[in-house]
């Protein structure tokens, strides 16, 4: 949990200067109010476009307060990426109520309203691989690729790094196409992973 590392004397003595659009000081709230802020807005219409004014105007927040929090729009935008999963599909993979083959398979069960991948969405964007919000796109997506084979394993797959990756793969291409084309792609995805997880894992 965020703990505001001002002391309540200095708050007391900021100026006008420091306050939000609306006159909201500077205080518990505020990193939070800018992270939920560019999750909605660099989900609604992406991260270039979104500008540092706009996005302190709906955290109501000065710029000075959320330069505070985060040094650039560059670690804000690395931070809204870590925020999104953190422990990599624990609703999947850490589900003991599952086969590890139907863990593989809920993997692909993505709602037709699932909105592309954040983390596809921020790489292809930025076009960038040395920002930080690349980097942790590539992390999130190795991560994920490591489950899938742990997974293939615990299911007994002759060669589980090939299953991981390929259904990795398979997961990232149901998400774009289904952006692409608005339509749910997931289901033949799935139909897909099927065939594959099964000709991997010997009878």
């Amino acid at each position: 949990m965020y703990t505001d590392r001002y002391p309540l004397s200095y708050a007391r003595c900021m100026t006008e200067l420091e306050k939000g659009p609306r006159g909201q000081r500077r205080g518990r709230g505020a990193r939070e109010r800018i992270l939920s802020a560019s999750e909605r807005l660099f989900r609604d219409q992406g991260i270039n476009r979104t500008g540092m004014d706009e996005l302190c105007a709906v955290a109501q927040v000065s710029k000075r307060t959320a330069y505070q929090h985060f040094a650039s729009k560059d670690e804000l935008v690395a931070e809204y990426l870590r925020r999104f999963d953190p422990d990599v599909m624990p609703g999947v993979f850490d589900r003991a109520d599952l086969t590890p083959r139907e863990r593989l398979l809920a993997a692909f069960e993505m709602p037709a309203s699932t909105p592309l991948c954040p983390y596809i969405a921020a790489a292809v964007e930025l076009h960038d691989p040395r920002h930080p919000a690349s980097r942790c796109a590539r992390d999130y997506k190795t991560a994920i690729a490591a489950r899938l084979t742990e997974t293939a394993r615990e299911a007994g797959a002759t060669d589980p790094e090939q299953l991981g990756e390929q259904l990795a793969l398979l997961i990232d291409g149901a998400s774009a196409r289904t952006r692409v084309i608005d339509g749910d792609c997931f289901p033949i995805a799935a139909a897909i992973a099927a065939v594959l997880i099964d000709n991997a894992i010997p009878a």
